[in-house]
């Protein structure tokens, strides 16, 4: 299963575990003999959506390749307050060793995973597809762009390298729109071309410089229509700012193709679980 994992994400991991064990568990090792052997289960202690069991199984693999992880849900399942998640076994060094951050992993992916259920939910029936931004934890960010995913998200861009976005700043040092998209033209990267627009004139702009998506910067409800039926499907359009679970619907209802927040990474509280020994 790990083996399916970013290189990225399992990088993360073994910087996490040369983090918390250093040069050894001393605790553990103390205490524990190194032929004890033990059983135990990784229980949710909340109701939501799990995300990233593979990701703990791939921490408990790389601190003893001889535990056997069982996961006993699928991944973006939803699942409920105690209910087991996985069944764990082998040393009992390696799985006290391997246990906090294995759920680290674990709890951050399936909180930030429940967020985006709630907006897709939120937004069902639709057209608008729910994205996530680039604000997420520096070092994590292609584990936290898995884990909306797994919530049933899509990811924006990854990185400032597989997507030209001309933002404000860029728009304003340039002097326009115009002369940003013919710069990033220039370049002759290939790559699609979003402009965030400020007004609809800013819209009207873009759609005559023939760019792919338009982002929709804090713009009201009427203009995000307006915006809509200005485009009539020449380019994508985007709704971003200020997006909350208790707004993504009537956003979506203008007809906008893509809503995007920041808070899906940003904003998700960590997934409470645990790990109970069994023997």
């Amino acid at each position: 299963m790990t083996l399916n994992l970013h290189p990225d994400i399992l990088e993360a991991i073994r910087r996490a575990l040369a983090e918390d064990i250093g040069p050894g568990d001393v605790t553990t090792d103390s205490i524990v003999p190194a032929e004890a052997a033990m059983r135990g289960q990784v229980i949710a202690k909340q109701d939501g959506v799990v995300a990233g069991l593979d990701v703990a199984q791939a921490v408990y693999e790389m601190v003893d390749k001889v535990v056997d992880f069982h996961p006993q849900a699928e991944e973006g399942a939803r699942v409920t307050r105690s209910q087991v998640l996985a069944l764990v076994s082998g040393r009992t060094r390696s799985l006290l060793t391997a246990e906090r951050t294995a759920l680290n992993f674990l709890g951050r992916m399936s909180g930030i995973a429940t967020l985006p259920r709630q907006f897709v939910d939120a937004v069902a029936g639709t057209k608008a597809v729910i994205l996530d931004t680039r604000k997420t934890a520096p070092g994590l960010r292609m584990v936290d762009k898995l884990a909306v995913k797994r919530g049933g998200g899509h990811n924006h861009r990854i990185g400032l390298y597989d997507m030209i976005l001309i933002k404000d700043n860029h728009i304003d040092y340039a002097g326009s729109i115009t002369e940003a998209v013919t710069r990033a033209r220039s370049a002759q990267t290939g790559l699609e071309v979003e402009v965030e627009a400020r007004t609809l004139e800013d819209v009207r702009e873009s759609l005559g410089l023939g760019v792919e998506r338009i982002l929709l910067d804090n713009m009201s409800l009427e203009w995000m229509a307006e915006a809509v039926r200005i485009t009539a499907g020449r380019a994508k359009l985007e709704a971003s700012g200020n997006v909350t679970l208790e707004t993504v619907r009537a956003i979506a209802e203008t007809g906008v193709d893509f809503i995007s927040s920041g808070a899906l990474t940003h904003s998700a509280k960590v997934f409470d679980v645990s790990f109970d020994y069994l023997t």
